[in-house]
């Protein structure tokens, strides 16, 4: 299958593989046009965004004005926005697996499922923003900042509710099997973020890079695995196949997390909308910093030390300090060498389910574009 190297001379977080002449790598796990992604991401947003507004419109007036805060669709004061809604990173890939495993057919009959799966994100990122306590999101202030804790929380518990009952009010003969998969899914991204919140309370030398890549897995890969598993289900298909998306969204999913993480400390605020190592600060364990604290280098210990006091929120100096030690330790070259692999296991899960390398073009395409972020 693909072999996938980093390829530092063009970006800091691009993942490519290598020429396939000189792997024997079949020909559709070559890098893919951007504007291929772009497209499919844009298609997506405009297919699922009317699913989405119709959901939004049925919370109770107060959930409503933070979902639509949220969502980007209005300011603060309830005046119209055009703000970034997000990606649509996984309702894409809900319709792609569709597409791939059904054509457009399922794909068509698969929006509900996409759009239950960006409630079920942006349940997650409410949630999250407010144990991490972001304060900016998509270039704007986080919703907790803006509405209070209670009540981001509720609005996240809200879109929670939304996704299942779409998933239950859909005719579709896979519905039940979705909602169920979707549920399943929520309890795994809980018991990540749970995984994620302990660490923080433990030792950095108590952490282990097994623990953090199976919470970065609970925390992400589920969520695009399941995805991948909606749109497998939309369009028919058989348990194995099913499995095999979920699969290849997972390890894409890890991909994607090992790249966010490296962008979370060496990104450019102007492009990511966050300040700069603002995980480093708060002494999130991201994987770059574990592989980093348990690499054994001189540098390592000096990581450890930073990483056993007190947080730095605002001290510029001893968060550059600290990504330096991260990088001498070694976790940006191991988080980028890792993002590869796991883009190879991703490719070769996609394999088993889409051999052909034309039904296979989207998926893929999405997942090259995932660890191919400058931001």
């Amino acid at each position: 299958m693909a072999e996938f190297v980093t390829q530092r001379q063009h970006s800091p977080t691009e993942v490519t593989p290598r020429d396939s002449a000189s792997t024997g790598t079949p020909d559709w796990a070559e890098p893919l046009d951007g504007a291929e992604a772009t497209a499919l991401l844009d298609r997506a947003r405009a297919f699922v965004d009317p699913e989405l507004r119709t959901a939004v419109e049925s919370l109770p007036g107060s959930m409503r004005r933070i979902a639509r805060y949220h969502l980007g669709w209005e300011d603060a004061d309830g005046t119209p926005a055009a703000g970034n809604a997000g990606k649509a990173i996984r309702p894409a890939l809900v319709l792609a697996a569709a597409d791939a495993l059904g054509g457009a057919g399922a794909r068509a009959v698969a929006l509900r499922a996409a759009a239950a799966v960006e409630l079920v994100h942006n349940f997650t990122l409410l949630h999250d923003d407010v144990m991490d306590r972001d304060t900016s999101r998509r270039h704007r202030p986080t919703a907790w900042t803006v509405f209070g804790d209670a009540d981001a929380i509720l609005a996240g518990d809200a879109l929670q509710a939304l996704a299942l009952r779409l998933l239950a009010e859909d005719p579709h003969p896979a519905s039940g099997a979705a909602a169920a998969r979707l549920a399943d899914c929520v309890l795994e991204l809980c018991a990540g973020q749970h995984a994620d919140t302990a660490m923080e309370h433990r030792a950095p030398e108590e952490v282990t890079l097994d623990e953090a890549l199976a919470m970065a897995e609970a925390k992400t890969g589920a969520l695009l695995g399941c995805a991948c598993a909606l749109g497998a289900l939309y369009a028919g298909a058989g348990a194995a196949d099913v499995a095999a998306l979920d699969g290849f969204g997972r390890q894409a999913g890890l991909a994607f997390q090992l790249i966010d993480d490296v962008i979370g400390i060496w990104g450019d605020p102007r492009r990511t909308g966050k300040p700069a190592g603002a995980d480093l600060a708060a002494r999130k364990k991201s994987l770059p910093v574990v592989a980093a604290l348990t690499s054994g280098t001189p540098a390592a210990g000096e990581l450890a030390a930073l990483y056993g006091e007190p947080h730095v929120r605002t001290d510029a100096d001893e968060i550059a300090r600290t990504a330096r030690a991260v990088e001498r330790a070694g976790g940006r070259d191991w988080a980028q060498s890792e993002a590869a692999d796991r883009m190879a296991r991703a490719v070769q899960e996609l394999a088993r389910a889409v051999p052909d390398p034309e039904s296979a073009g989207g998926l893929l395409a999405l997942a090259e574009f995932v660890t191919r972020r400058s931001r």
